[in-house]
């Protein structure tokens, strides 16, 4: 109960925004205009897990001296690449074909989230706590 309590107090926004995701997964979406662009399922996908993921690497930097790469590479990358293709599965086999799992949805959000680290490493470059 302890360690949930210091994640809670430690990534407030990404644990919100990760619920967001969540929810956003298993609603029906509207009909808009937007529907009609190319891709647009896709670009919303490397956005959501990218912005979510950045804000995840930024609460990091800020309550960390050091990186911790190994803890960083499960936690801010694998587990959200994870997360992403369990509720593809979880779209596709328990929404009685509300929604559809998509592995190409899954390969937007691993972009989103490998774009968060990139963005994540450079800001703590910038910090310098990465050395």
């Amino acid at each position: 109960m302890q360690y949930s309590y210091q994640l809670v107090r430690k990534y407030p926004v990404s644990i919100v925004l990760f619920l967001v995701i969540w929810y956003l997964s298993f609603f029906n979406p509207p009909k808009t205009e937007l529907d009609e662009v190319a891709f647009i399922d896709k670009w919303v996908h490397v956005i959501m897990y990218g912005g979510t993921c950045s804000v995840l690497w930024i609460e990091y930097i800020m309550k960390h001296k050091r990186l911790n790469i190994p803890k960083l590479m499960l936690m801010a990358w694998l587990a959200p690449i994870i997360m992403s293709g369990i509720i593809e599965l979880l779209q596709e086999y328990c929404t009685d074909g509300r929604r559809s799992g998509d592995w190409m949805d899954l390969a937007a959000n691993a972009t989103g989230v490998t774009l968060a680290m990139a963005v994540g490493i450079i800001i703590s470059r910038i910090k310098n706590i990465g050395r």
